[in-house]
């Protein structure tokens, strides 16, 4: 049996080559414990995001990265030297990591190339007017180098604030809800560009947001947090087909949970008929469980024998969004194609076609 201190040193030991980690964290404000135990850990180029309901302590985590709050427990890590514990921890300034306010903080009295420039001190001239030529030529605003804050577009404003953190390379970025001022069109616009940029100088980087659609377009690590906690570090495919626990299924995507029991080794008797999956196989025969079907689960087929009443729909262009009503109470999310165009009451044929079974113990209210 290994030792505490050898548990620990085998897994830093694995990790150390991280260019940001974090072990075991946790941080209390006032006297309240806002974050608990949270570790992650993100290489060299990775963009990271944790994602969250307001509240949840994401912010928190950012903060204690810059140095803006000590940790309780735990240990921070940038670039393999240890940055911050429970005794001690290296000043915000001395952590030379960028970070991007989700007020911009762009000085308005400077044009746009004084804001780029402002952070390459120590430069030459002609140093700093070649890295902020390069970085205004990556997000094509040459035009606007002598234009001043107030003078741009909502977007162009984030896209100075981003390259002004980016002008001195920093080891680790940080991004809090950088895009939350944008329109939900913008937002994912912005994260698709920021994750190219971010790329093309291989910056690590870390973001903070509520909005999973921007989490999807910029990270390639993305950190469900909920009540302080970490529920699952993963990518963003495997948060939406393998949740890890119920809160994640919940908050990504848009299933509903289906009520079903547990009929043999292998099957789900619900309300859209019999389901088949190998992960029932930990639940007792005729447990009530609970599965998560999301919209493009649920297959609108005329000749099904299963009829759902249409209560609402959205439509999406090339598809309609519809909410459902099953004979038993179960609301239902279908995601059909937008010539599958039906009224508002009328009864449609749906059947369930699942790739991936995520399965619940029922919970009891």
């Amino acid at each position: 049996m290994l030792p505490a201190g050898g548990l620990f040193w085998s897994f830093a030991s694995r990790t150390m080559s991280a260019q940001l980690q974090i072990l075991d964290v946790s941080v209390d404000i006032e006297g309240h414990r806002i974050v608990s135990d949270v570790s992650f850990s993100l290489e060299q180029g990775e963009i990271g995001c944790l994602l969250g309901p307001s509240g949840c302590g994401k912010t928190t985590i950012l903060n204690a990265i810059a140095g803006f709050e000590c940790p309780v427990s735990g240990r921070i890590f940038l670039q393999g030297a240890e940055c911050a514990d429970s005794s001690r921890q290296i000043a915000p300034e001395a952590r030379r990591v960028g970070m991007v306010f989700q007020d911009l903080a762009l000085f308005p009295h400077l044009t746009v190339r004084q804001n780029i420039a402002y952070g390459l001190k120590g430069k030459s001239r002609a140093e700093t007017r070649q890295r902020v030529d390069e970085l205004l030529r990556l997000v094509s605003m040459q035009k606007q180098a002598d234009s001043y804050p107030h003078q741009l577009s909502g977007g162009q404003q984030q896209r100075v604030a981003l390259i002004r953190a980016m002008a001195p390379r920093p080891p680790v970025l940080l991004l809090d809800e950088p895009f939350s001022s944008q329109d939900a069109e913008l937002r994912v616009q912005l994260a698709h560009e920021v994750r190219e940029l971010l790329n093309h100088d291989g910056i690590t980087a870390i973001m903070v947001t509520h909005d999973q659609h921007e989490a999807f377009a910029i990270a390639d690590h993305i950190g469900v947090i909920a009540e302080g906690r970490l529920r699952q570090w993963d990518t963003a495919y495997k948060l939406y087909h393998e949740p890890a626990d119920r809160f994640v299924a919940d908050f990504i995507g848009e299933g509903v949970f289906l009520c079903g029991n547990k009929i043999d080794a292998n099957h789900v008797q619900t309300e859209l008929g019999v389901v088949e999956g190998d992960s029932v196989g930990a639940f007792e025969l005729g447990q009530l469980v609970e599965m998560l079907v999301r919209p493009d689960d649920v297959i609108h087929d005329d000749d099904s024998p299963i009829k759902a009443t249409v209560i609402s729909k959205n439509f999406r262009g090339a598809n309609h969004l519809y909410t459902l009503l099953m004979p038993g109470n179960t609301r239902l999310h279908c995601l059909a194609p937008s010539h599958h165009n039906h009224d508002i009451g009328e009864h449609i044929g749906v059947r369930v076609q699942l790739d991936h079974l995520v399965v619940f113990p029922r919970e009891l209210t």
